[in-house]
């Protein structure tokens, strides 16, 4: 996606195939940082990358760029450039930025939002819906591609493009740690109802019942969080777990 795109809409992936070689590094090296196919830390060298992602080093630089000013990937002067870390701390600091700038965009929506939004936010429920209540197609990118578009339908009728730009950035970071969560926590052992958590948004959103709708949505994007702090305290070793994914997918 060209920056100028990515300024526009907080979750948008585009579903066309990518326009140019630029952008279709750009969504290679953003999918495999986020899943943690890259390792958080990991040092991306040029010469090595180009030939993963088919393109050329020129092309690939300006891919990497793009993802710096997503904050995915640091800069390091001359040293070229490295996979922005992970951390507890991070998390937190995503989580409390997101909470305080979603629920304020769903608030102002809420208020705002017409007859389209209402439709278009009941058309993206729906498509979550199919994608949480069958067991049998669940597939991981396929529940994340409507999550995304859920939580960007929630916030269509706030026209802030700041906002939804930086909403955007928190939202992939977060996206990073839910890969990490369904990992490292026992989904199957927990009482957690994602599809409950989702339901009770909308219908508070779409009753206008904005109170309601932001504290829904603040209980549910500080969940992940809350379930990664437990593990640590049950001595998850975090950092150990966080170099471990970018090393089984090259086996």
């Amino acid at each position: 996606m060209l920056p100028s795109e990515k300024f526009l809409a907080a979750f948008h992936a585009p579903d066309e195939s990518p326009r140019t070689l630029a952008e279709r590094a750009y969504l290679g090296l953003r999918h495999d940082i986020v899943t943690g196919a890259l390792a958080p830390g990991e040092r991306l060298r040029v010469e090595h990358l180009k030939d993963r992602y088919e393109v050329g080093a020129g092309t690939l630089r300006e891919a990497l760029g793009l993802l710096v000013s997503d904050a995915l990937v640091q800069a390091e002067g001359q040293r070229g450039f490295r996979v922005a870390p992970m951390s507890l701390a991070d998390l937190e600091d995503v989580t409390h930025n997101r909470v305080f700038l979603e629920t304020e965009a769903l608030r102002q929506s809420i208020r705002r939002g017409d007859a389209q939004w209402e439709r278009e936010l009941v058309e993206a429920f729906e498509a979550l819906s199919r994608a949480e209540l069958n067991p049998a197609g669940r597939v991981v990118a396929d529940w994340e591609r409507c999550n995304r578009a859920f939580h960007e339908a929630l916030i269509a009728a706030y026209a802030s493009p700041w906002s939804k730009y930086m909403l955007g950035i928190l939202y992939r970071h977060a996206e990073r740690y839910r890969y990490l969560a369904l990992r490292l926590v026992d989904m199957a052992s927990l009482k957690r109802d994602v599809h409950r958590e989702h339901e009770e948004i909308f219908r508070a959103a779409l009753a206008r019942q904005e109170a309601r709708a932001a504290l829904a949505l603040e209980a549910h994007v500080r969940l992940t969080c809350e379930l990664l702090q437990a593990e640590v305290r049950r001595g998850l070793d975090l950092d150990a777990a966080l170099v471990r994914p970018a090393r089984d997918a090259r086996h």
